[in-house]
């Protein structure tokens, strides 16, 4: 039997050749599994719904926001008008012949959404509608005497209330 041994190889390391090793395979991110992958899907899916919906009431409260400053602007503005209304008033009263001129305007102030009440002598006086300065009489039964400044309505609420003397019957 013959036995062979193994030369050693030298220590040197300039001597010591390297083995060509096997190459390394091309590593490819690990895929995720098909029930993570629909997970995460299903989250981002989620997430998107949501943010849509964000925006949307979103927008819709600016919409609502920008509605009720431009109502709450034209309030104002109306207001303002209502000293040059009982100045009109007064004037009309002092003059009949401007008569006409008072239908026009009228019918301007019903056009912006504004209108008279009606505060005719005789009428049951409401308190959310008018303002009592001064009464006369001694009864239960309120009712309107005589107005001494006219109310109005802008788009059916109370802008300014009547003032109106009362007569308790």
């Amino acid at each position: 039997m013959r036995r062979t041994t193994k030369q050693s190889q030298p220590t040197d390391p300039q001597t010591q050749q390297t083995q060509p090793t096997a190459e390394p395979q091309a590593t490819q991110p690990e895929a995720p599994k098909p029930d993570v992958r629909d997970a995460k899907i299903l989250e981002l899916t989620n997430d998107l719904q949501r943010t849509r919906a964000d925006f949307e009431n979103f927008r819709k409260n600016i919409e609502k926001d920008r509605e009720s400053v431009k109502k709450l602007s034209k309030y104002a503005t109306v207001q303002k008008f209502l000293p040059l209304l009982d100045d009109l008033e007064r004037a009309i009263a002092t003059y009949p012949e401007l008569a006409p001129l008072a239908k026009n305007f009228d019918k301007s102030l019903n056009n912006l959404g504004l209108t008279r009440m009606e505060t005719q002598p005789g009428t049951e006086f409401n308190p959310e509608l008018h303002e009592a300065v001064m009464s006369e009489g001694d009864g239960e039964k309120e009712t309107i005497a005589e107005t001494l400044r006219t109310g109005y309505l802008y788009e059916g609420e109370v802008l300014r209330p009547a003032m109106v003397k009362i007569k308790l019957v």
